[in-house]
């Protein structure tokens, strides 16, 4: 196969990838032009709205084509059209053969989330100082301790979970409310907690939280949110704030006396509109905060 690389100022990035999707390309992707260096830009969006922009200031834009010849023909089609103008093409090039699955799990390394506690891919030998760890490898579902929203709820488990293995579950009984791998769920029981339910809206979620729960030796109850009952004294909840807006009087209404509500997949700037939209019920505060995003927590 052959890449076909162009870079494209923000304003020409829709036209030229629907006119390489046009021209049969097999893939397009957008990257950052300046990505790693001091120019480099965020852009943070929400599945299913807008996206803030199409793309960067400075955006390389690459198209997978089958052959040599199917790829320079799109340069030749692409180079006179008007909505070209500004965009500059930076080579055709043959993708070289690789061992895909060598090279995706060189992708994923051991995680540490404090010094002592670990996510860990099978393929990876455990560090010589993870007391605790979770066996976890990509998979349909979301969750693999690498994004800082799934990092900030582990690092909030473990500062408040058993901080000995066999000193009792200070967590209680907990929610993990779309629980993707069912990666905190699986952090949960980690750390002490011994009765726990996770729930999510995707039935491949559930399956996967199964799995992995198995894989780490650690019982937990999963399921579709129907399957939430009662009372927790932790409800922990990484999702986006949208859907979380959405949640506040439900989610709330798990949380027990004296329990806590964690809440994850928030951006800084929307954490006005989250403490708003809980207000009537818990009074949310930010609690941590990495990368663009933070954790926010409340207790009853």
């Amino acid at each position: 196969m052959f890449e076909l690389s162009l870079m494209c100022p923000e304003d020409r990035i829709e036209a030229v990838s629907d006119a390489l999707d046009a021209l049969d390309a097999l893939s397009v992707s957008v990257e950052d032009a300046d990505a790693q260096t001091d120019a480099e830009q965020a852009l943070f969006g929400e599945p299913g709205m807008p996206p803030p922009k199409d793309g960067w200031q400075r955006s390389r834009v690459v198209a997978l084509f089958p052959s040599e010849v199917a790829a320079r023909e799109a340069q030749q089609l692409l180079v006179v059209q008007d909505f070209f103008v500004g965009c500059q093409v930076l080579g055709v090039a043959q993708v070289p053969e690789q061992d895909w699955v060598r090279l995706t799990q060189s992708q994923f390394a051991p995680v540490d989330i404090t010094p002592d506690f670990w996510i860990v891919p099978t393929w990876h030998e455990l560090p010589a100082q993870a007391v605790r760890s979770i066996r976890l490898d990509p998979g349909l579902a979301f969750g693999t301790g690498t994004h800082p929203t799934t990092r900030m709820c582990l690092r909030w488990i473990a500062r408040n979970g058993a901080s000995q293995p066999g000193q009792g579950n200070p967590l209680g009984r907990v929610l993990d409310y779309g629980c993707g791998s069912g990666i905190l769920a699986i952090g949960a029981a980690k750390f002490g907690a011994t009765d726990i339910d996770a729930v999510d809206i995707d039935p491949a979620a559930v399956e996967s939280t199964v799995q992995n729960a198995e894989a780490n030796q650690v019982t937990l109850k999963a399921g579709l949110p129907d399957k939430a009952q009662g009372e927790y004294q932790t409800v922990l909840a990484n999702i986006l704030a949208t859907p979380l807006r959405v949640l506040a009087p439900l989610l709330c209404s798990y949380v027990a006396a004296g329990g806590h509500l964690v809440l994850a997949g928030i951006l800084e700037r929307q954490a006005d509109e989250l403490k708003e939209a809980y207000a009537p019920w818990l009074p949310l505060e930010v609690a941590d905060t990495e990368d663009g995003w933070i954790l926010m927590t409340a207790r009853r």
